[in-house]
């Protein structure tokens, strides 16, 4: 399997002594899109089939890498709590003078969201997250199917190659494995080649359920019924938790809602942005 590079974007370094990465695109309005955890992890891939939809319609697009992720900086001496990711997207963004956005992110990056929206009220003008972490304790998500697999995976001795990578996408993370092509695969092998395993050791997610009732921005959530990474009482914690949110499930849909329902997500979030 031959490197498909992902776009290099720029780079900004944050008053909290980190280095980001993000790629910008379009005029408009802004939405930050926000991607998840896990090995080979970065915004480009997370959302390649996503964001062009937006800038297509009227909107500036932003995609950063989480700190530990993709071409962002990876220390391997410091913890990453849920605090640290919200506060380098949030620095990362008045450095280049965004003051008003939306944020659209999925697992560790729905979790991200979540926390600027607490933080950053009166900034945050709309949120879409898909199946966002945040609202269980971690020993929960452990339980999981899906989670299982990743840990198997990844604790074993044996290399993790491209092609157990696919099968580990293609079990724990979608329903319809034609989603997962080698292009995607590519890409997110490669970028586990630049990455180290303190973010993933190191990562700290609290539950913040009893903090939703804050968040009072117009709200969309997706989740895929057949979700095999996150516990599926977090559908009634957001729906109760978050005042304005409206909530939609995906029947036939995995951890990727996203990648595995492209059109419906494009349609549903441009109308949600246009409309509320």
């Amino acid at each position: 399997m031959t490197a498909k590079p992902a776009p290099e974007g720029q780079y900004v370094k944050l008053p909290n002594g980190h280095r980001v990465h993000y790629l910008d695109y379009g005029k408009g309005p802004v939405v930050v899109f926000l991607h998840g955890s896990g090995s080979g992890a970065f915004g480009y891939s997370n959302f390649k089939g996503n964001f062009p939809h937006l800038v297509e319609n009227g909107y500036r697009v932003i995609l950063p890498d989480l700190l530990g992720f993709g071409y962002s900086d990876k220390p391997d001496n410091i913890e990453y709590p849920l605090a640290l990711f919200a506060q380098c997207v949030t620095q990362m963004l008045d450095h280049i003078g965004v003051e008003k956005y939306s944020l659209v992110g999925n697992s560790l990056g729905g979790a991200t969201a979540l926390q600027i929206a607490l933080d950053n009220p009166s900034r945050v003008e709309k949120l879409v997250v898909m199946a966002p972490g945040g609202v269980e304790d971690q020993p929960e998500y452990f339980k999981m199917p899906g989670m299982a697999k990743v840990r198997d995976v990844f604790m074993s001795s044996e290399p993790v190659t491209p092609a157990r990578l696919k099968d580990l996408f293609i079990s724990a993370f979608v329903v319809n494995p034609a989603c997962v092509d080698d292009e995607l695969v590519n890409e997110r092998w490669h970028a586990m080649q630049l990455q180290n395993p303190q973010v993933m050791r190191a990562m700290k997610v609290p539950n913040i359920t009893a903090r939703l009732g804050a968040i009072k921005c117009p709200t969309l959530g997706f989740w895929g019924i057949n979700e095999l990474i996150m516990p599926e009482t977090g559908i009634l914690k957001l729906a109760k938790g978050i005042p304005n949110m409206r909530l939609v499930t995906v029947p036939n849909c995995g951890h990727w809602v996203m990648i595995e329902h492209r059109g419906l997500f494009n349609r549903l979030t441009l109308d949600f942005l246009k409309n509320g």
